[in-house]
């Protein structure tokens, strides 16, 4: 009879947990096809706006297509409206407290050079978005994350990058670690460049 009992128990444990699982399943359809048509309606609205006259499709080219997104802004408004756009990862433990440690600093193109222990692991110096990963001329390999707090930082000359477009990053995320000796950084907002030293007293 014990037994009997113990098998219904673990069968009624069971079809809840497959209620539950069914109960989250349908929860992500819901919320990716609510993704998915804002995306069409955004998509549409956008074809109609350019067709409308040559005048929108030129404000769309410069305004959209040219300009840098705000993405940590319509990150922000979508979660307002909708919760939450990107999915939670682990936690990051932070390693660095938030500064960069060189030997050396000096101007460099439109930021500054950063002379460090050879490959050493570079921390992202704000949360926010990975808007770039690429070759940039005279930066190396370089990473550019758009800051929740409006600056744009770029992290140039990087290997073993260990981040991937449009990532959300926590403040001292490891990005990647320095090719070399040299880091070049550039930190801009409001399209005006901060030194480092600057942005670190803010």
């Amino acid at each position: 009879m014990d037994e009997y009992v113990l098998a219904f128990k673990k069968k009624k444990r069971g079809g809840y947990q497959v209620t539950q699982n069914n109960n989250s399943s349908s929860s992500y359809l819901k919320k990716f096809i609510t993704r998915f048509l804002l995306a069409i309606i955004f998509f549409l609205v956008s074809i109609i706006y350019t067709n409308l006259s040559d005048k929108n499709l030129l404000l769309y080219k410069e305004y959209v297509l040219e300009e840098s997104l705000p993405f940590t802004k319509i990150k922000t408004w979508y979660e307002d409206l909708f919760g939450e756009v990107l999915p939670k990862n682990e936690p990051t433990q932070a390693v660095f407290n938030g500064k960069l440690l060189y030997k050396d600093i000096t101007p460099y193109g439109e930021g500054e050079k950063l002379t460090v222990t050879s490959n050493t692991l570079i921390n992202n110096l704000t949360s926010g978005i990975v808007v770039f990963i690429g070759e940039k001329d005279n930066y190396g390999h370089t990473v550019i994350v758009q800051g929740v707090d409006g600056t744009d930082i770029w992290y140039g000359n990087l290997t073993n990058v260990s981040i991937n477009l449009y990532d959300y990053l926590e403040k001292d995320t490891v990005i990647g670690e320095v090719n070399g000796e040299d880091l070049y950084l550039v930190i801009k907002k409001n399209n005006e460049t901060i030194k480092y030293e600057d942005y670190q007293n803010q």
